[in-house]
C-alpha cells in the first residue's frame, strides 16, 4: 500500500512540473523611425555630430520603466525596448536632422567627425505614469547645441510633456511614449534650424 501511494506521490510531482509549461516570452518595442532621406542639397554648409545622450541606469538599460508616486519607479519583467532608451534617441535624433535636409551631414558618436558643431543631450524620463484615474507617457529631456572651436553653448531647449494612454494595455504605452519621444525631438530639430537660420555660419 505504501509503495502504490509512493507512486501516485511521484506521478502528481511529474505532472505538476509538466504543467509549469514554457517560460513567459519576452517582449520587445521599438520607436518608429523616420525613413532614411533621399540625398539633397544643404541649407547650410554644416557638418553635425550628434554626441552619446546621456540619462539614469534604468535608462541605459532596456526594461520598459513605469512610475507609481512620484518617488517610486518599478520595470516591467517581461516588457523591454529594442534598444537602451538613451541609444534609441540619439539614432532617432540623428536620423531627424538628417530628414530635414538643413546639414552637409549629420553623424552620430562612433563615426569618426571634426565638426565644429556638437549637439549634446540627456534623457531624465521615458516612463508610464500611473495614477489614480490616468494612465500617461512622460518624456523629459534637454539638449543643447555646442561649439568646438569656441567652447559656447550656443542654443538650448528642455522638453517635458505627458501624453495620455487610453488604455493599460502595454503597446498602447509604447505608441504614447513613442508620439511623445517624436513631438519632443522635432521640436529639438526645429530649434536648431532656427538657431542657424538667425545665425548662419562664415563661410570660407
Amino acid at each position: 500500500m505504501h509503495r502504490v501511494t509512493h507512486l501516485v506521490l511521484i506521478a502528481l510531482l511529474v505532472l505538476a512540473l509538466g504543467g509549469c509549461g514554457a517560460p513567459k516570452p519576452v517582449n520587445y518595442y521599438a520607436v518608429q523611425m523616420p525613413p532614411a532621406p533621399a540625398p539633397a542639397a544643404s541649407a547650410y554648409p554644416i557638418d553635425l555630430l550628434v554626441g552619446r545622450v546621456s540619462g539614469p541606469t534604468l535608462l541605459e538599460t532596456t526594461p520598459i520603466v513605469y512610475r507609481t508616486g512620484s518617488n517610486q519607479l518599478s520595470t516591467y519583467q517581461y516588457h523591454r525596448w529594442a534598444d537602451p532608451p538613451v541609444q534609441m534617441v540619439q539614432t532617432k535624433l540623428v536620423r531627424l536632422l538628417r530628414d530635414s535636409g538643413q546639414y552637409r551631414s549629420v553623424s552620430g558618436l562612433g563615426n569618426p567627425s571634426d565638426a565644429q558643431f556638437v549637439v549634446r543631450g540627456r534623457l531624465s524620463e521615458l516612463a508610464e505614469v500611473d495614477a489614480a484615474e490616468s494612465i500617461s507617457g512622460l518624456v523629459t529631456m534637454e539638449f543643447e547645441l555646442y561649439n568646438r572651436k569656441t567652447a559656447k553653448i550656443l542654443w538650448s531647449h528642455a522638453y517635458s510633456q505627458v501624453e495620455p494612454v487610453p488604455s493599460k494595455d502595454i503597446s498602447a504605452v509604447v505608441s504614447a511614449l513613442d508620439r511623445n519621444l517624436d513631438r519632443g525631438l522635432k521640436e529639438v530639430v526645429a530649434g536648431i534650424g532656427k538657431y542657424f537660420a538667425a545665425n548662419p555660419p562664415a563661410t570660407n
